[in-house]
């Protein structure tokens, strides 16, 4: 597929990446007071907002979206701290929950005109996706989940030497300061580790598409710490809440995994049922950036969850 490419202005923001998602219409979007966020808009019909995973942008769904917006609006925003989306100062821990996160993207929907939507996300995008359904069940019809567990579970799963999967996690965890400039000082390979360590297929990434992913995440150390961050702190928090109080996710929930469990010792589908009682739970052989490695599998998912389980969204 080909990249839409933009000529830089003056007025371009710093983190902006001249690739862009062929045929879309790019606006931004205030959600928040005084946050907004760049997303591209593409497609007719119900609509499905994609939610981008780390270390990337709203551009890892550029194959997925030009598929959905066939026969769905498509909404593909760069999540808050991310891209060209704003990155506002993390003071008191909260700015970057998913709980806040979750709320740009209700209020992302309803500023396009839809108040209900279909909701899939990848990695980080998928935590932030799960926090939704929690929070807004009124807004999300289906949700689908790309390679990640519920923030409370993926912390209780990394335990000895196999926590060392999730090394970044316990690094970008620690108080404010030190893995801000630790990351900072290796920017390109500390983000790059993940590109090339995650994927299984090298081309599924091209170069340029890399090189915006590395810019942009250059752009934005101290917001993608925080967002990390409040993953090992109040987003625990709201999961074992919610967990304590029986709340699950009300809509259908679709699952695209890696085989974790096998690797680290855990039954994946069996802690997804503990959040979501109507769940279609799929291995996939794919690497972690399955929307770029496989859109096709990701495509038939969230066609499935929108028009294939009940009345379409």
């Amino acid at each position: 597929m080909d990249i839409a490419r933009t000529p830089r202005t003056p007025h371009t923001p710093q983190a902006s990446r001249t690739l862009r998602i062929p045929g879309f219409d790019y606006r931004r979007v205030e959600v928040a007071e005084g946050v907004a966020l760049n997303v591209a808009v593409g497609g007719s019909g119900s609509p499905v907002v994609l939610l981008h995973g780390f270390p990337q942008t709203h551009l890892m769904w550029r194959h997925v979206a030009a598929e959905l917006a066939v026969d769905h609006t498509v909404i593909c925003p760069d999540l808050r701290g991310y891209g060209d989306s704003d990155k506002p100062v993390d003071v008191d821990g909260l700015t970057y929950s998913k709980r806040a996160m979750a709320a740009d993207v209700v209020a992302l929907a309803r500023a396009l005109g839809f108040d209900r939507f279909v909701l899939a996300g990848h990695d980080r995008g998928a935590l932030v996706a799960v926090r939704a359904g929690l929070d807004h069940p009124e807004a999300v019809t289906r949700l689908v989940s790309l390679d990640v567990l519920p923030t409370a579970d993926m912390w209780e799963v990394m335990r000895g030497r196999s926590a060392a999967v999730g090394f970044h996690l316990y690094l970008m965890a620690q108080p404010p300061g030190l893995p801000e400039r630790m990351i900072a000082a290796s920017a390109d390979e500390f983000f790059g580790y993940f590109l090339d360590g995650w994927t299984r297929d090298p081309a599924a990434i091209p170069a340029e598409v890399r090189a915006a992913y590395l810019a942009a995440s250059r752009d934005a150390v101290p917001s993608i710490v925080a967002d990390c961050r409040a993953s090992a702190r109040i987003d625990v928090e709201h999961d074992e809440a919610d967990r304590a109080a029986g709340r699950k996710l009300r809509m259908p929930v679709t699952v695209l995994q890696q085989d974790w469990g096998a690797a680290l010792g855990f039954d994946a589908e069996g802690l997804w049922r503990g959040w979501a009682e109507d769940l279609v739970h799929e291995t996939v052989e794919c690497g972690h950036f399955m929307a770029e490695e496989a859109p096709g599998v990701v495509v038939r998912a969230v066609r499935g969850a929108a028009r294939g389980r009940g009345e379409g969204a």
